[in-house]
């Protein structure tokens, strides 16, 4: 039913929509004109048929209200999770901040003593992948 009336509210927007609704305007007044209907029968038929359609068209664009702000709620929700989530993250870079402030030079002299060595050793182990890689290489030639 929810796809019908989507459907359905997205059709009445379009060109194809006025294109349509044109043509049932000419066909009502030619019906008259070629004598097919009275006026005031043509009158009847046409402002009932408008008023039913207006009456399904608001509820169809209040479905579609709903659902829009159905999808604001879920959005706004997941904003404020996003804004807590931050908050807790500059709470962790304040006390990182005050935590390497409160550090002496003796204790930033090891941290960086150990991010070089660190970096050394990654370095010492990719140039050992690689010199196996070269072994076995040289293997299958053999």
């Amino acid at each position: 039913m929810n796809r019908i009336a989507q459907s359905l509210t997205r059709w009445i927007g379009s060109p194809q929509s006025i294109l349509v609704h044109t043509l049932v305007f000419i066909a009502s007044f030619g019906a008259v004109w070629f004598g097919v209907l009275n006026f005031d029968r043509m009158l009847l038929i046409l402002t009932t048929v408008v008023s039913l359609e207006a009456i399904y068209l608001a509820i169809f664009i209040q479905m579609s209200v709903n659902r829009a702000s159905d999808s604001i709620t879920v959005v706004e929700k997941d904003i404020d999770e996003i804004q807590e989530d931050v908050g807790e993250i500059q709470e962790d870079i304040d006390e990182l901040q005050e935590d390497v402030e409160e550090m002496s030079e003796e204790e930033l002299a090891e941290v960086e003593r150990k991010k070089t060595q660190k970096m050394t050793l990654d370095e010492m182990h990719a140039g050992l992948r690689k010199l196996v890689e070269e072994v076995e290489r040289l293997q299958k030639k053999q």
